[in-house]
């Protein structure tokens, strides 16, 4: 069975840029992908690489899982399951470190960007989750990957992976390919539009979560940082603030930029925002219904568990004929 496979780290609730770049692109290629099975997980073995809170790792968990479902996935064509109950990631992740170079790690603008943060206790697991995140993909024979622009590093390490165990080894896993959206990949921090839409940013007012009441949606919006211009067009060098908004608007409504600018050609800014405000509080209210529904719900439990059945499964049947190419274990 053809896979499309993705993922997300359980470390806060999902903001709209998560949800404009990653997960309703997601629930569009159930349609573009009809013959495709599609497999999405809650990544919380690369939430800790860093320090969390147990009790609030695990509500983060079930809630992204809620989240998930409520945004219009179709179950029937769906495995959703938690990284950390699938053993086989742990240990794909190992045999896979013996196939990358410390070079390549070193190279990765992410981790890069996280140690120069953190400064101090930089743990291993940090330096080496593109392994990690390699091994998500690979398990799964993922013909496709959906990710964001700040991802593509990481998918091409797993494609250099691939094809040097491949070499190796003869034919063990298939080689991904990237998927993109083409509106919305990489919408940007409402307050310094210049960094991406972060659900970790310590100013609440730069991100939307799709869970956040609308007084608080619309006051995000409407308090956004613009420029003194007063004109609504697309420039993300001169006018960054309105350019993501723009691509907001864009990526909610299906309407290419280039029109949403001669529809606002003689709008305020704060007429453009009012649309904006409108525009993002209708999509996510269904989202918000649907998610009250589904998070006290036994249901989200057995669809958990079935995904877990079927993930364990595949994955597990990789990993043995990874061993067995390798010679590991006493089977010949």
């Amino acid at each position: 069975m053809k896979h499309i496979v993705s993922g997300i780290q359980p470390t806060g609730s999902l903001n709209l840029g998560t949800y404009l770049g990653s997960i309703r692109n997601f629930v569009k290629l159930q349609d573009t992908f009809p013959e495709h099975h599609f497999m999405l997980f809650i990544a919380d073995l690369h939430a800790i690489t860093i320090p969390r809170d147990r009790l609030e790792l695990r509500k983060t968990i079930r809630e992204l899982a809620a989240l998930y479902l409520a945004c219009g996935l179709r179950q029937e064509r769906l495995s959703l399951f938690i990284q950390s109950e699938i053993p086989a990631h742990s240990q794909v992740a190992h045999l896979l470190q013996c196939f990358t170079y410390i070079g390549e790690l070193e190279r990765m603008t992410q981790f890069k960007e996280k140690a120069r943060r953190q400064e101090t206790g930089v743990s291993a697991a940090l330096f080496t989750y593109p392994v990690l995140m390699a091994g998500d993909i690979l398990l799964y024979d993922a013909e496709y990957v959906p990710v964001g622009e700040d991802q593509t590093q990481h998918l091409e390490l797993t494609r250099d992976i691939a094809e040097r165990v491949n070499s190796r080894l003869g034919a063990v896993f298939t080689v991904p390919k990237l998927l993109t959206p083409k509106v919305g990949a990489r919408i940007m921090s409402l307050t310094e539009p210049a960094q991406k839409m972060s659900k970790s940013d310590p100013n609440e007012k730069s991100r939307i979560l799709l869970l956040d009441p609308e007084p608080v949606i619309r006051k995000r919006i409407m308090s956004a940082v613009t420029d003194s211009d007063t004109h609504v067009r697309f420039d993300k060098e001169n006018k960054p603030g309105i350019s993501n908004l723009l691509a907001i608007l864009s990526a909610l409504t299906d309407i290419p930029i280039e029109t949403l600018e001669q529809q606002h050609a003689h709008s305020t800014y704060a007429t453009f925002k009012q649309h904006v405000a409108d525009t993002v509080v209708e999509a996510l209210r269904p989202i918000q219904a649907r998610y009250q529904a589904l998070i006290q719900d036994p249901e989200l439990d057995a669809f958990l568990d079935a995904g877990r059945d079927y993930a364990a499964k595949v994955a597990m049947r990789k990993v043995a004929k990874l061993n067995h190419k390798l010679g590991l274990g006493r089977k010949g």
